[in-house]
């Protein structure tokens, strides 16, 4: 078996199968584990998705979020296991790719206009299983 078919196999299991469809402009909640000595606990950041990059287990997010007369701006590795849950809070309706342009904006010339449309199924990934719809009861 040749080195890349293994690497390839090992990253396979690693990947996080039920994601949430997200896009570049959609608004989302990343819960995020973080340990402070022997104590662990989640911090939520909520951000617009501003760019996408990558593929496979080294896909990368980067959300931006103005609060605090600051902007803040975060990279996260989707399949992270740091990353303990992924919600999609609204969907954007942006026609580029990367919306580097919000960096140095605030208020009412930082927001993106809603994509209004038909309700697609919602998930969101806890501890690697995926949760029920919302949308739908769990049967």
């Amino acid at each position: 078996m040749k080195q890349c078919q293994v690497i390839q196999e090992i990253e396979a299991e690693q990947l996080k199968n039920n994601l949430p469809e997200f896009h570049v402009g959609d608004t989302i909640s990343i819960h995020q584990r973080i340990v402070e000595g022997d104590k662990e606990r989640i911090q939520i950041f909520t951000g617009t998705v501003i760019a996408r990059r990558g593929g496979g287990l080294s896909e990368t997010v980067a959300l931006y979020r103005f609060s605090y007369g600051a902007g803040i701006e975060r990279v996260y590795l989707i399949h992270s296991p740091k990353i303990a849950k992924i919600e999609v809070t609204r969907t954007g309706k942006v026609r580029k790719s990367k919306l580097y342009y919000l960096r140095g904006t605030s208020g009412k010339a930082s927001k993106i206009q809603e994509h209004i449309g038909p309700m697609k199924e919602t998930r969101s990934i806890v501890e690697g299983n995926a949760e029920a719809p919302e949308n739908q009861p769990a049967t």
